[in-house]
């Protein structure tokens, strides 16, 4: 396999991982938990979905021929607590990575040394794929962050719950 095939999928399968982690930390919440801000300055599980959704759609669509900052983003606004049912919240969610990994699958390995703008930045498509997949786990980890404030004990771990023996192997899908 060629290695700037292999790059692409590689970001696909680790976004994918991520978006994954965000079910199922969803999962095991209720409507109102949505909502939840641990304090007054911090972000709600509902912004930080609104303020991906923005951003993934920003950025995608149109990725090779675009500038990845829309002149039809409302940044700010994503920052903003709206009383969005986790329904509607779930549907910008999937909405915002289905945007994503259709970007990334129609990439050709050629296209990763390609130049795009992201705010008038230029930026080689490889930087700029690099830059989502840190961005989208970071904000996902403060999602099952969240989510395990408000689960206390009675959260379900998403990887090797404490106490658990492990068989010392390593498995790239527990964090």
């Amino acid at each position: 396999m060629e290695i700037n095939h292999g790059f692409i999928q590689d970001s696909i399968k680790l976004l994918a991982y991520y978006k994954s982690l965000g079910d199922k930390a969803f999962d095991q919440l209720s409507e109102k938990d949505f909502h939840f801000q641990p304090s007054p300055e911090s972000n709600s599980i509902a912004i930080i979905i609104q303020h991906l959704y923005g951003n993934m759609l920003s950025r995608w669509t149109n990725f090779l021929t675009e500038d990845g900052e829309k002149a039809w983003r409302k940044r700010d606004a994503e920052f903003e607590a709206t009383a969005t049912s986790k329904q509607d919240l779930l549907s910008f969610w999937n909405e915002g990575w289905i945007c994503v990994f259709n970007a990334l699958n129609e990439l050709q390995p050629d296209d990763l040394l390609k130049t795009i703008y992201i705010r008038s930045e230029p930026l080689l498509v490889y930087d700029a794929i690099l830059r989502q997949v840190g961005h989208y786990p970071y904000h996902v980890g403060q999602i099952v962050y969240i989510a395990k404030i408000i689960r206390d004990a009675e959260w379900k771990s998403l990887s090797i719950p404490k106490k658990q023996k492990t068989d010392n192997t390593t498995n790239s899908n527990n964090v």
